[in-house]
């Protein structure tokens, strides 16, 4: 194969998968322009051009598609061979990435990640924290977690923590300076503590009850992009936050923060560890999910 190595194959399949030096970079724990200089080495090796460049984008060329059609099902026969191996040894063996946000990741993930790994001291757990809606297989994770109405059809779902409620919280001091908003209209003129999500576009706080639903753009002097800054901020006394309950369950049980609008606050559906459905998952992938299944929050 004039002079490629499998250990080629494997870091042009991770550039090919991400489309993205920096992404495939940081998997493979390199740095980019190393990267680039062992593809270029390939590249010249074999002869033929296998991705274009430019300074915004990088794709496949029609020899580096065909290079992928052939070598990523070989690779996937030798991961599934090695993985019926340890699986036939009773060993749950290899690594795992999961996307997840952050907030998601602190009350949802870490508990359970916390007792997979006692359990199978042989894994690698890497948690990449994203607010951003990410393609799993695209990012080249092995699953990811969101609430359920946000997974694809196309993905096999299992439920990690049950609905979780968001609720108006504010310290015991900054509530004593304002007057107790009685529904979500009385927000109006208070200091919230707001949240731009990762595209740019400021959370509006969602609210119902009897059936109907409300959207309130709030107003403060203070903007965020991560709940957990808004809780904190609001521990602070700089105004009221909408956090989920779960987030700052031990605050208020301490009386550090106020609950309100509480019959107004809605109920979200749950969050569920989710994974690409088309083919057998690795042993260390199902022994996750049988995790999961067996640990509910």
């Amino acid at each position: 194969m004039k002079g490629i190595r499998p250990a080629d194959l494997v870091t042009f399949l991770a550039v090919a998968r991400h489309l993205s030096f920096s992404r495939a970079a940081t998997e493979l724990g390199v740095s980019p322009s190393a990267l680039s200089h062992t593809i270029r080495g390939i590249e010249g090796r074999l002869g033929v051009r296998l991705l274009n460049r430019t300074t915004r984008s990088v794709s496949l060329t029609e020899a580096g598609e065909r290079l992928v059609s052939r070598i990523e099902p070989a690779f996937r026969d030798i991961d599934d061979a090695l993985d019926d191996l340890n699986a036939s040894q009773g060993r749950v063996v290899g690594k795992l990435r999961i996307g997840i946000g952050l907030v998601a990741a602190r009350v949802a993930l870490l508990p359970v990640v916390a007792g997979f790994l006692a359990r199978y001291p042989e894994v690698e757990i890497e948690v990449v924290t994203d607010d951003a809606l990410v393609d799993v297989v695209a990012e080249g994770l092995d699953l990811g977690v969101r609430f359920g109405e946000r997974i694809a059809g196309d993905m096999i779902a299992v439920p990690l923590v049950p609905r979780m409620r968001s609720l108006v919280v504010v310290s015991p001091g900054c509530l004593a300076r304002h007057r107790v908003p009685r529904t979500p209209h009385d927000l109006q003129g208070l200091p919230c503590i707001r949240q731009r999500f990762p595209s740019g576009a400021m959370y509006h706080w969602e609210f119902e009850r009897g059936g109907i639903a409300l959207e309130t753009e709030v107003d403060g002097p203070l903007i965020l992009r991560d709940m957990t800054l808004c809780s904190q901020a609001a521990l602070d006394g700089l105004g009221f936050a909408f956090v989920f309950e779960k987030l700052i369950e031990d605050d208020l049980a301490a009386g550090r923060l106020v609950g309100l609008l509480e019959d107004w606050c809605p109920y979200h559906p749950g969050m569920f560890v989710y994974y690409p459905g088309r083919r057998q998952p690795p042993t260390v992938l199902k022994a996750f999910v049988d995790y999961v299944r067996e640990h509910p929050q």
